[in-house]
C-alpha cells in the first residue's frame, strides 16, 4: 500500500511538471499577478495580520508578485526557512531584495531576521505540485509544511496556490498529509474545500 501510494504520488508529479515546462515565459509574469489579484479580493486575505508565503522555485508559480502586493506596514510577512527536523522556521521578510539564498538554494529572509511562530500566522500561502476539490495537497516529496502544519493541529489558514493545470480529480494521500482550505490559481479559482480536521 505504501509503495502504492509513492508511486501514484512519483507519476503525478512527473505529469505535473510536464505541463508546467510547457507554460510560456509570458503567461509564468502574468500568472503571478493575477494571483495576487485574486488573493487581494479574499477579505481573509486582506484582513491577515502575518501571512507566511514562500518564494518561489522556477517550476512553482511566480510569488514575488503576491509578496509585493500583500506587503503593507500594518501586516508581518514570513518566509520559510530550514527548522529543527523536516519543520520550517518563519521569519519576518521586510523587502523582497533582502532575501538571501538558504541551505536548499532558495530564497529566505536573513538568519538574523525575527521568527515567527508558524503557529501563530494568521493564514499561510503555500506551494504545491497538485491539489484537489477536497483541499488534498501533493508537495515535492519531504514533508516540511506536513511537519511544520501537523493535520491534527487547527493552525493557521492554508491556502494553496496553484497553475490551474495543478487542480485535478483527486491527489493520492494517507493521514501524514495536511490538506488545505482554499486553492487560489492564475485563473482567480478559488477552491474552499473548507478546514478539514
Amino acid at each position: 500500500m505504501v509503495a502504492e501510494l509513492a508511486e501514484q504520488k512519483h507519476a503525478l508529479r512527473q505529469c505535473i511538471a510536464a505541463r508546467r515546462r510547457a507554460v510560456a515565459p509570458a503567461a509564468v509574469a502574468r500568472a503571478g499577478r493575477a494571483v495576487a489579484d485574486a488573493l487581494l479580493s479574499c477579505p481573509v486575505v486582506r484582513e491577515a495580520r502575518s501571512i507566511g508565503l514562500y518564494a518561489a522555485l522556477s517550476d512553482e508559480l511566480p510569488s514575488r508578485p503576491v509578496f509585493e502586493a500583500l506587503a503593507t506596514p500594518q501586516r508581518s510577512l514570513a518566509l520559510p526557512a530550514a527548522g529543527p527536523g523536516r519543520a520550517l522556521a518563519f521569519r519576518v521578510a521586510e523587502r523582497w531584495e533582502a532575501l538571501v539564498r538558504g541551505r536548499w538554494g532558495v530564497l529566505t529572509p536573513p538568519p538574523e531576521a525575527p521568527e515567527i511562530v508558524a503557529s501563530r500566522l494568521d493564514l499561510v500561502l503555500l506551494p504545491g505540485v497538485a491539489f484537489d476539490a477536497e483541499g488534498n495537497r501533493l508537495g515535492r516529496g519531504g514533508g516540511h509544511y506536513d511537519a511544520t502544519f501537523p493535520p491534527a493541529d487547527a493552525g493557521p489558514l492554508l491556502i494553496g496556490l496553484a497553475w490551474s493545470f495543478q487542480l485535478v480529480d483527486a491527489v493520492p494521500h494517507d493521514s501524514r498529509d495536511r490538506r488545505v482550505d482554499a486553492i487560489v490559481t492564475e485563473d482567480g479559482c478559488v477552491v474552499k474545500p473548507g478546514r478539514q480536521q
